[in-house]
């Protein structure tokens, strides 16, 4: 080998998926290259024509024997999360629940929000009967995370295949069973069409998908920067995309909030699935007036809570992450945060305890930067401007949470993110009629709601002429005459 030549790495044919808890193999995936990833898209588009010829009713029809299907096998499907992830079988289940009912209103919803519809073609187009269709891309290539493995990929499959799209699915390298097993609950209730395929495999899997001819749209969940990287790859062919990034979530407390219910609020949306939560609590403001009282309750209840594998939360699913939540803990302490609960030591692999750390620095990463973890950071605020500035002051803006008695709307509209909860934690991912997705580095555009089915079509605009105009304007038949009258028109109607 000369001193230019690059070794040659093979590439393996299958890989492994591991439960994080002890490191068993749960399963062996293929790695699909470009040409089986290609392959699969060219299929999907064969089925994507099949399900989009059959309209509304009968693809309402069978997504809902898909729900039921789900539901009869809740609990096996509920076991693979459990095992590639290593999370309690019930948050698997819970899961599983909220993907079951955001399938069953996307469903039930895709004719009413794009069906055709007529629009007014006002005054000076009285002559034009105007109408708005929603048509379907074509192939959707979906790009899911392993935090949520069928929850968030279902926010964009389920929308995608009730607006008369097929899927292409390539689930993250940790949970690829999970996303087989979802794709198998399909197959039979579709006469076996390529409608949803799932291609594993690793971050090369990925771009293939991006850079895949046919495929109309790619939606990531995932990191900001791989979703840089997704939207690079796919910038190449023009291809659109849809980006749910990671978010540095804030829980606002007011004066007047329910103590209790904030820090129940609080712990759990920092704590559950060990912190792993792209809208969970990372930062908490508290007012002067409350903070002590309040802190004292989330100590309370964040030392009540056990990792391990029938703890109250399970592993760092990707073991790589317990290195950032313990550079995130010690940046903390070394800058002068003050941990009440836990410490340095919390951070063992796989199983991280619960850390909450008070009067940490705005500049420490702690604060900045996204720890996917179960680490609480807790500081006091004198007034809620200042609250409100220091909520604000992240590149990141995805979620929120406020918890006030009287003034929560007002406070929820001055916060520069996507979706906020009042009195409540993550409870808008759970509403399948309101949009999800954030801004700046959180990502754009939005799945669930409305937004998420009309962002997995393309609108078709039809203007069809009723009558001829008595005056031409459209055309070199026009003449002044015909040009002042209709000037006379419009300064009648807009000149007053």
């Amino acid at each position: 080998m000369t001193a230019i030549e690059a070794p040659v790495v093979a590439i393996p044919a299958t890989f492994d998926s591991l439960d994080p808890r002890t490191g068993d193999v749960v399963g062996t995936h293929p790695v699909h290259d470009e040409a089986a990833v290609r392959a699969a898209v060219a299929r999907a588009a064969g089925a994507a024509e099949w399900w989009a010829g059959l309209g509304f009713a009968e693809r309402r029809r069978r997504l809902g024997e898909w729900r039921k299907a789900l539901v009869r096998r809740v609990d096996d499907l509920a076991r693979v999360v459990s095992d590639e992830t290593g999370k309690p079988l019930d948050d698997a289940r819970l899961e599983l629940v909220l993907a079951i009912d955001h399938l069953d209103w996307a469903a039930k919803h895709a004719e009413k929000v794009l069906g055709r519809r007529r629009v007014s073609a006002g005054l000076l187009m009285s002559n034009q009967a105007a109408s708005l269709t929603y048509v379907p891309i074509g192939v959707v290539g979906v790009i899911g995370p392993w935090n949520y493995p069928v929850f968030t990929p279902m926010g964009s499959v389920a929308y995608a295949l009730a607006a008369g799209n097929a899927v292409v699915f390539k689930p993250s390298e940790l949970t690829p069973g999970v996303g087989v097993a979802l794709a198998d609950t399909l197959a039979e209730i579709v006469d076996g069409q390529p409608l949803f395929q799932v291609v594993t495999g690793f971050g090369e899997t990925g771009a293939a998908l991006c850079r895949a001819p046919g495929v109309g749209k790619v939606a990531f969940t995932g990191s900001t920067a791989t979703g840089r990287r997704v939207m690079a790859t796919c910038a190449e062919t023009l291809t659109p995309v849809i980006i749910e990034c990671g978010g540095k979530d804030p829980l606002i407390v007011d004066a007047d909030a329910d103590l209790d219910a904030a820090a129940d609020a609080a712990v759990w949306g920092g704590m559950s699935n060990a912190g792993q939560t792209c809208v969970g609590v990372e930062r908490v403001y508290a007012l002067d007036a409350v903070a002590e009282e309040f802190t004292a309750k989330v100590v309370a209840k964040a030392r009540a809570l056990r990792s391990g594998s029938t703890g109250d939360f399970g592993p760092m699913t990707m073991p790589s992450q317990v290195d950032v939540v313990r550079r995130h803990v010690e940046d903390a302490l070394a800058r002068g945060g003050r941990a009440v609960v836990g410490g340095a030591e919390s951070v063992q692999q796989p199983f991280v305890e619960p850390v909450v750390i008070v009067d940490v620095p705005e500049d420490s990463c702690a604060v900045t930067e996204e720890t996917f973890g179960p680490l609480l950071v807790v500081n006091r605020v004198p007034d809620m401007d200042e609250a409100v500035r220091r909520a604000n002051a992240t590149g990141y803006g995805l979620g929120a949470t406020v918890f006030s008695k009287g003034r929560g709307e007002e406070i929820a509209a001055r916060l520069r993110c996507g979706m906020v909860a009042i009195n409540g934690v993550i409870s808008f991912a759970g509403i399948p009629s309101l949009p999800f997705g954030g801004v700046g580095d959180s990502g754009f555009g939005r799945i669930h709601g409305e937004d998420g089915l009309r962002e997995f079509t393309r609108p078709q605009a039809v203007a069809r002429q009723r009558y001829a105009l008595p005056i031409a304007v459209t055309s070199f038949r026009r003449t002044s005459r015909g040009m002042k009258a209709l000037l006379g028109v419009v300064r009648l109607r807009h000149g007053r």
